[in-house]
């Protein structure tokens, strides 16, 4: 079976870039997989940024809508002072696929599922404790200093996802724990329908450990389960 190499990125990080272009290129892998669905995938290729609709928060809930509304203003803000477009990695993972004659595989959840799923979630108290880290500095608002032309360091991404975590139980579980259940399953099935291609996951960097670690468990299973039926 082909070997799965996941890369961590940080979706406004010019070292992401380069990180990916360096894998994709040095592996030539037969599968490129990134942390993208059909309508992210479709707005990234387009680059025409459409103004938010009033009318897509019936679909997704109000509260999915506000974040998918914020998140966006955030990552184009922090991209603008990098000068990276948030997503850029993600463009040229596919582009670089292209060019070693690779496929492409996109293996995150549909969007408008996890923002439903998010609107669902979010509870009051959880709304609660954002207000209030609002008005205290964020999460970020700890000493901590981040350079946004780099993936952050391992040990400050698991610091920041355990903030996330017990901060906020709910969105940690939709946008986080559930996504990597997916893109880990995608990718099991990839790696066992193509058994002969090496695979390159491009995801974002707090996703890197757990997909990894999910994937193992998922190909070993697999295995076994082939060993019984020999």
């Amino acid at each position: 079976m082909g070997r799965v190499r996941i890369v961590g990125t940080s979706h406004i990080a010019p070292e992401s870039l380069q990180k990916v272009e360096e894998v994709i290129r040095r592996l030539q892998p037969g599968i490129v997989a990134v942390e993208l669905d059909r309508k992210r995938f479709a707005a990234l290729r387009s680059g025409v940024r459409e103004r938010p609709r009033i009318r897509d928060a019936r679909r997704v809930g109000v509260k999915g809508w506000l974040f998918a509304v914020v998140g966006a203003w955030v990552e184009q803000k922090l991209g603008a002072k990098v000068g990276v477009s948030p997503g850029a990695e993600m463009l040229r993972a596919v582009d670089l696929a292209r060019e070693v004659g690779a496929r492409v595989a996109l293996i995150d959840q549909d969007i408008e599922v996890t923002l439903r799923r998010f609107s669902k979630a979010l509870t009051w108290r959880e709304k609660g404790r954002f207000l209030v880290d609002v008005v205290k500095g964020g999460l970020f608002g700890k000493g901590m200093q981040i350079d946004l032309a780099k993936v952050p360091p391992k040990k400050l991404i698991e610091e920041l996802l355990g903030e996330v975590q017990s901060r906020y139980p709910s969105v940690y579980r939709v946008l986080v724990e559930e996504r990597n259940v997916v893109m880990a399953r995608h990718l099991a099935a990839l790696a066992s329908h193509f058994p002969g291609d090496d695979i390159v996951a491009v995801v974002g960097a707090g996703h890197e450990r757990e997909i990894a670690r999910m994937l193992k468990k998922l190909l070993n299973a697999d295995a076994e389960k082939m060993r019984k039926e020999e």
